[in-house]
């Protein structure tokens, strides 16, 4: 391998010798851009909110060498050399890594050498030069097609079927909306033996959604809640990602969920459209309204980083070096402002604030926790999302041929 590393020269990366960053969050070493760094973090499966924050020495093992092969996308090296290739992984991870190796390598038109003394993943490498060295001079050369596998070897074991709250519970917190649904009509799981892999919560639709008007006409709710579900998450637990079983859940369950139409709200949508590959169709994307825009830039010139807005330390932190005037004005940014979302965080006893004398009095003896929890709802709020929908085809009849000239 280093003979070979010497050969290629520039051309090539060893994945071992990548520099990496641990102190910063993963969202700032990766891309030189946000939505770049996005982007990689996505397409190796480090696309979950919380890790987007954490450095690299948080990460688990398999995390890590995710993290390394989303290096390897940014340095644009033509060749990736991987000595010992996953050998402190556990096997299933293992698996993982090397599917999303090969599929993302072939995406990109590079050339991987990697060496392994493990020989369960060669359905999962799919590797297109394959040279066994035993003892001495026993070497085998085999040359193979150069496609890779459709499914990771470990989807051959899962299935699909109904489940419960317990089991979104059990998986909750791997969603950055780890709070409970509300009015959930179906509930599905995927599993591997007994593990739990995935879940997937189909609800009632809410009573407005940006981009609903543009596929379906007015109706009343009754009418809406008989044709019309929501898939309102979807997550799979992160030893399993990057592998299409986000995709593989919807797709196996839009014809199950009881409606003959489905929409789906997503925030990373845009940069992981497994629900398109499943089937579902994307049809507008929504992005932040100028009142929120507005709010947003108050934010940043006061010193709020407005990618850290989900990070509940770094709000409290910037937030308590703010001036009391700060604060004051802080407030009456947000009492101008009449987004619904707000509005409902104001809500008290039932009753929203939508009265100019109950936002004085909820603003005039709100306190620090409060006014915090605005500011994390302005970074949701600025958040692009993508509107997706699903209609069930209409069987089709064949008639007799001598029906059909009638």
């Amino acid at each position: 391998m280093r003979a070979i590393k010497k050969d290629l020269g520039d051309k090539a990366v060893v994945v071992a010798y990548i520099q990496v960053d641990r102190e910063k969050p993963l969202i700032e070493t990766v891309g030189s851009t946000v939505e770049e760094g996005l982007e990689l973090l996505s397409r190796v499966g480090l696309n979950d909110a919380f890790l987007f924050l954490r450095s690299f020495d948080q990460l688990s093992d398999g995390q890590k060498y995710r993290y390394r092969i989303a290096k390897l996308l940014e340095s644009g090296a033509r060749f990736w050399i991987l000595d010992e290739f996953a050998a402190t992984l556990d096997r299933d991870t293992a698996k993982i890594v090397s599917f999303n190796l090969q599929k993302t390598a072939r995406l990109e038109g590079k050339c991987v050498i990697a060496a392994t003394t493990h020989m369960d993943l060669f359905e999962d490498l799919s590797p297109s030069v394959h040279v066994h060295k035993r003892f001495g001079k026993e070497i085998t050369v085999n040359y193979r097609s150069n496609t890779g596998p459709v499914d990771c070897s470990l989807v051959k074991e899962m299935r699909v079927q109904e489940g419960s709250m317990s089991d979104w519970r059990a998986l909750a917190g791997f969603h950055y909306r780890s709070h409970n649904v509300g009015g959930p009509r179906k509930i599905f799981v995927l599993k591997r033996g007994d593990e739990l892999c995935g879940v997937i919560v189909y609800c009632y639709p809410a009573p407005a959604a940006h981009g609903r008007r543009m596929v379906l006409p007015r109706m009343g709710m009754k009418e809406m809640n008989r044709r019309l579900s929501s898939i309102s998450r979807v997550v799979v637990h992160p030893k399993y990602r990057t592998i299409g079983l986000g995709a593989k859940l919807v797709r196996e369950t839009l014809s199950l969920c009881g409606t003959e139409c489905v929409e789906m709200s997503a925030v990373m949508g845009k940069y992981n459209p497994f629900a398109e590959k499943a089937g579902m169709r994307r049809i507008v994307l929504q992005e932040p309204t100028e009142s929120v825009v507005h709010v947003a830039s108050v934010l940043q010139k006061m010193g709020f980083n407005l990618q850290l807005l989900s990070s509940q330390k770094h709000v409290q932190e910037t937030l308590a070096s703010l001036t009391s005037s700060q604060v004051r004005k802080l407030k009456s940014v947000f009492k101008k402002n009449s987004h619904p979302r707000f509005l409902k965080e104001l809500n008290v006893g039932g009753a929203i604030f939508g009265t100019r004398e109950g936002k004085d009095k909820a603003f005039r003896y709100m306190k620090l926790p409060k006014l915090a929890q605005l500011i994390r709802i302005t970074g949701l709020l600025l958040q692009t999302k993508v509107y997706l929908f699903w209609k069930k085809l209409a069987r089709a009849y064949i008639l007799p041929w001598h029906q059909g000239l009638r």
